[in-house]
């Protein structure tokens, strides 16, 4: 393995590493609903892009009844194999 011929300098070692920093992340609201969203995304609230409607979203309490009724429908289709 290859030794350096010289000691690097802590300056030219921070510079280096300068471009590892975090930067914040640059976030506007959206015209809508007034949610914080990445520039140039859809909001994933509402669904809009540029004043139009461009995503369908459903409500937040019907994904979990749409899960509970494949759960249900499921068991029922499992019950019935048993009986067979």
């Amino acid at each position: 393995m290859s030794v350096p011929k010289k000691q690097q300098t802590k300056s030219a070692s921070r510079q280096r590493r300068s471009h590892n920093a975090l930067k914040k992340i640059n976030l506007s609201s959206c015209p809508k609903c007034k949610k914080p969203v990445l520039p140039h995304t859809a909001c994933l609230n509402c669904g809009t892009y540029k004043g139009r409607q461009v995503l369908t979203i459903k409500e937040k309490g019907a994904k979990k009844a749409e899960a509970e009724k494949r759960k249900k429908e499921k068991a029922k289709k499992e019950k019935n194999k048993g009986k067979k």
